[in-house]
C-alpha cells in the first residue's frame, strides 16, 4: 500500500459500497457537525507532513467547525507481528538501498520543509500498526485522540521507538491521560479486533489505496499531503457554500 505525497491538488466525490453497516453509516453515528476523516498510518512518512500542513491551516482557521476523526489504514496489514528490520524492509520495498535512500532523502526535505524533526536513521523497525491503531481507537472516547496520534508520529519519526510494542503504546496511553488499567484490558481482548479490521477492509473497497486519505463531510475526498495552502481553499470554499456548521458561540 502506498503512502502519497499528493502532489496534485483535488477534491473527488465518493462512493461507498454496500455492507450490513457501511462505512458511511458507521461513521455518521458518530458525526456532530462538519466532519474531517483521516485515513492514516503512523509509520506513513507523508501521513505524518500531511497532519502538519493540516494543523497550520485549521490554525488559521479556529472557527473551521470540522469534528476530526483519526481512522485506520494499515501500509502493511500482512506485517509480522513482531515488525521487520527497517533497512531490510526499505531495500525489498524499493528495490535496494541507492533507491531507498534517494527516495527518503526527498522525503526527509519534505519533512523539513514541513518543520518536521524526522529522524529515520534512529529507526531500526518497521512494526505492525494495528495495536496502535487500536489505540487511536479508543483514545477518541476520552478527547485524547489528537494527543496520541502526535505522540505517535513524534516517538516513532523523530525518536526512533517501535510503536508495535504495546509497553510504547502504553507509555504513550499514560502521557495523554488515558485510563491504563482500562487499557491493559482492551489489549487484552480481541474483541475490538474485527470492527477496526473490517473498517480497514471497507475503506480499502471503497478505492482507498494510499494515505494519507482526508474525508471531507463523508462526501468528498483529498489524497496525499495537502499544502497548507490548499486547505486553506477548501475550508473557505465550504464555508462560503454552507458545508461548514459553525461551532456555537461560548
Amino acid at each position: 500500500m502506498a503512502c502519497s505525497s499528493g502532489v496534485r491538488f483535488s477534491i473527488a466525490k465518493i462512493e461507498y459500497v454496500d455492507a450490513k453497516v457501511s462505512l458511511r453509516e458507521a461513521w455518521r453515528m458518530q458525526e456532530p457537525r462538519a466532519t474531517l476523516d483521516i485515513l492514516s498510518d503512523p509509520i506513513c512518512p507523508w501521513c505524518y507532513i500531511g497532519k502538519a500542513k493540516l494543523d497550520r491551516a485549521l490554525a488559521q482557521r479556529p472557527d473551521h467547525g470540522f469534528e476530526v476523526f483519526w481512522r485506520p489504514f494499515q501500509l502493511n496489514p500482512d506485517m509480522a507481528a513482531g515488525g521487520m528490520d527497517r533497512t531490510e524492509y526499505l531495500e525489498t520495498k524499493f528495490g535496494g538501498p541507492e533507491r531507498a535512500q534517494a527516495i527518503y532523502g526527498q522525503i526527509r526535505d519534505a519533512a523539513g520543509a514541513a518543520g518536521l524533526n524526522v529522524n529515520f536513521d534512529k529507526i531500526k523497525r518497521t512494526p505492525n500498526t494495528f495495536d496502535a491503531h487500536r489505540l487511536i481507537r479508543w483514545s477518541r472516547s476520552g478527547g485524547h485522540q489528537q494527543a496520541v496520534v502526535d505522540a505517535l508520529f513524534i516517538r516513532y519519526f523523530e525518536r526512533g521507538e517501535d510503536i508495535g510494542d504495546r509497553d510504547v503504546l502504553i507509555e504513550v496511553a499514560r502521557e495523554a491521560g488515558m485510563d491504563i488499567a482500562l487499557l491493559e484490558k482492551l489489549y487484552a481482548d480481541d474483541a475490538d479486533r474485527e470492527m477496526l479490521t473490517t473498517e480497514e477492509a471497507q475503506a480499502r473497497q471503497m478505492g482507498v489505496s494510499g494515505v494519507p486519505m482526508f474525508v471531507l463531510n463523508q462526501k468528498y475526498a483529498l489524497s496525499g499531503a495537502q499544502e497548507t495552502s490548499a486547505w486553506l481553499d477548501v475550508i473557505d470554499r465550504m464555508a462560503a457554500e454552507g458545508n461548514l456548521e459553525q461551532p456555537p458561540s461560548p
